[in-house]
């Protein structure tokens, strides 16, 4: 099972694309777009409310093995660690895999117990425009190097585990959209 977090605000098709890359390379069952109530790195102030992004990314699901979540919403956590932690309480006969995109490997050291968090479930990382090369040369990837697994052997070893699964880049960007939006308005 695969978790896919972030703030989804807007959902966008690159969300749908990252979704699909490791439901393929990895053979999971689905895809939750696990949209967080509040990121604690990003700021309140142009946040959509969270029943907006809840929407946006559950049209951005629609099927296809992907399915929006409030799971964080529900365990009332916004700490990713904690979440992960909670979701292996609620459902201990689950695989997790967590999936971020090249940016947030380049900042994972500034996430609370981001170790931690690398030893409780295996972290796929599909690249992001203007962030892989720095992400994959940065600090969570020099740290975990000899974590560093193919694709097809991420769910096959121990913890913690990390790959970086090559794609196609997707140019769609949240922030980029509400400007968009915002020109309009």
């Amino acid at each position: 099972m695969g978790l896919l977090g972030g703030s989804f605000n807007p959902a966008h098709d690159g969300h749908r694309h990252v979704a699909q890359v490791a439901l393929r390379a990895l053979r999971l069952d689905e895809v939750w777009l696990m949209v967080s109530p509040g990121n604690p790195l990003k700021p309140v102030q142009g946040m959509a409310p969270f029943a907006a992004r809840f929407a946006s990314a559950a049209r951005v699901a629609r099927g296809a093995r992907l399915r929006a979540s409030d799971a964080e919403a529900r365990l009332g956590t916004r700490i990713t660690w904690m979440t992960l932690r909670r979701l292996g309480q609620r459902f201990p006969a689950a695989r997790f895999v967590f999936v971020i995109g090249a940016d947030n490997l380049a900042q994972l050291p500034r996430w609370q117990r981001w170790l931690r968090l690398a030893r409780q479930v295996p972290i796929a990382v599909l690249p992001r425009p203007g962030y892989t090369r720095a992400a994959l040369g940065g600090r969570a990837a020099t740290v975990l190097r000899g974590a560093r697994r193919r694709a097809g052997a991420l769910l096959e070893s121990g913890l913690p585990a990390w790959c970086f699964i090559p794609a196609r880049l997707h140019a769609a960007s949240a922030t980029a959209i509400r400007a968009l939006d915002a020109k309009r308005a």
